[in-house]
C-alpha cells in the first residue's frame, strides 16, 4: 500500500525509558552455551546492555510517566489532544485498552478517540499513518502516538536468541497538522505466510496459558523457553529484511521523486547491529548515514526503535533543523514499511528515565 500524506508533521517526541539497565556479561550465565561462544555473539551483534522494566510494571505505566512529563513542562496541553493511538504487541490487559487507560488517568475528553492497535516492530510507521488520517477530520488537534513494549516479560531470560536483545521502552509521537510540510510519502507492506517466524504460542484464544504452557524446556537448539515466551526464527527474519526490504526502500525513494543521496539520515527499525550492517549496504546506503546503536545501548524496543533512535542520536538538532529521513521499520506480522519525511523543528525531542 502507498500512501502520500499532506499538511502533516511531528512536532514533538519523548522516549521513556526503565530505570532498571542490566549489561550482557552479567547475564551470560542463564545461557547453556560456552562462555567464549556467548561472548562472540555480543561482539558481532553488538549487545552491551539492555533496559528492563521492573516485575510489576505494566506498558501503560511508562506511557503515562511519559505524559506527565509532558503535561508538567507544558509542552502539550490536554485540550489539543484529539486521539490517543496506542501500538503495543503488550498490553496491560486484553480489555481494557491502554489508550483508555491513558485517557481516563488524564481526566482527557471523551471526545478524544482512544485506539490500540497490535502491532509490533513495524509499529511506529503504521502508528503514524493512522494518526495522520485521523488529523484530516480535526484540524488544529493533535495525535498522540504512543509506542509501547514491555516485551522482557515475555521473553526467556534462558533464551540467548532473544532475551539480550530485547529493550523496553515507550515513545510519544505528537502529530499535528501543519499547511507548510511538506508531503510525506510512506509505503507499508504485509506477509503473513511468514508470520510465525515471530510468534509467543501460547496466551491467546488459540493456546489459552496454563500450567503446560508454562513448562519451560530445551528448544532443541540449546534455548530454555515456554510456550508463554517469545520464539523467534533469527535466520528466517534476517532472510526476509535482506530479501523484501532493500526493493522497498528503493521503491519509496521512487515513490517520493528524490534520489538517494538526497537522504540525510536512515533512521530504522532496531533488530541488532550486524542485520542493520547487512542492510545498509544491500540497499546502497552509508553505514554513517544509518544508526545502529540502540540494541547496544537500550536493547531492541520493538515499535519504539525508530523515535528512541532519532532522540538518541539526533536529540537536540531535530529541534533546530529539517532533516530529510528515510524511516523503515520490519518484523512481526511479518511486516514492513517504509516511510519519505521532512523530520525536524521539532518543539522536543528528548529521553527520560522512569522510576520504574
Amino acid at each position: 500500500m502507498k500512501l502520500e500524506f499532506h499538511n502533516k508533521k511531528i512536532s514533538g517526541i519523548m522516549c521513556v525509558l526503565p530505570e532498571s539497565e542490566v549489561f550482557f556479561d552479567d547475564e551470560i550465565s542463564n545461557y547453556t552455551f560456552p562462555e567464549a561462544q556467548t561472548k562472540r555473539l555480543k561482539s558481532v551483534m553488538g549487545f552491551e546492555k539492555h533496559r528492563v522494566v521492573k516485575e510489576d510494571t505494566a506498558s501503560s505505566d511508562l506511557c503515562i510517566y511519559g505524559m506527565e512529563q509532558l503535561l508538567q513542562t507544558k509542552k502539550i496541553d490536554k485540550q489539543d489532544v484529539c486521539g490517543i493511538i496506542v501500538v503495543t504487541i503488550t498490553p496491560d490487559h486484553f480489555v481494557p485498552h491502554v489508550s483508555n487507560r491513558i485517557q481516563s488517568h488524564f481526566g482527557l475528553s471523551e471526545d478524544v478517540l482512544c485506539l490500540d492497535i497490535l502491532q509490533g516492530c513495524n509499529g511506529f510507521l503504521v502508528g503514524l499513518m493512522q494518526a495522520f488520517m485521523l488529523l484530516d477530520y480535526n484540524p488544529g488537534k493533535k495525535v498522540l502516538v504512543f509506542n509501547t513494549d514491555t516485551l522482557s516479560k515475555k521473553v526467556s531470560k534462558q533464551d540467548r536468541n532473544s532475551y539480550p536483545l530485547i529493550g523496553d521502552c515507550a515513545t510519544i509521537t505528537v502529530v499535528e497538522q501543519d499547511e507548510a510540510a511538506k508531503p510525506i510519502y510512506c509505503k507499508i507492506q504485509m506477509d503473513g505466510t511468514q508470520g510465525d517466524a515471530l510468534i509467543i504460542p501460547a496466551g491467546g484464544s488459540r493456546m489459552p496459558c496454563s500450567t503446560e504452557t508454562a513448562r519451560m524446556k530445551d528448544s532443541g537448539d540449546g534455548n530454555v523457553r515456554s510456550l508463554d515466551n517469545l520464539v523467534m526464527d533469527g535466520t528466517a527474519v534476517f532472510q526476509f529484511v535482506m530479501t523484501k526490504v532493500p526493493p522497498l526502500i528503493a521503491d519509496t525513494i521512487e515513490f517520493a521523486g528524490i534520489t538517494q543521496e538526497e537522504i540525510d539520515w536512515y533512521i530504522f527499525h532496531q533488530p541488532n547491529m550486524f542485520m542493520l550492517k547487512k542492510l545498509a549496504d544491500k540497499i546502497g546506503a552509508p553505514r554513517d548515514k544509518m544508526f545502529m546503536n540502540i540494541v547496544q545501548n537500550f536493547g531492541n524496543p520493538s515499535g519504539a526503535s525508530i523515535p528512541l533512535a532519532a532522540a538518541f542520536n539526533l536529540g537536540d538538532r531535530l529541534t533546530q533543523e529539517d532533516l530529510k529521513c528515510c524511516l523503515s521499520a520490519f518484523g512481526s506480522g511479518l511486516s514492513y514499511g517504509a516511510m519519505i519525511m521532512d523530520l525536524g523543528r521539532l518543539d522536543f525531542c528528548e529521553i527520560c528515565i522512569s522510576n520504574f
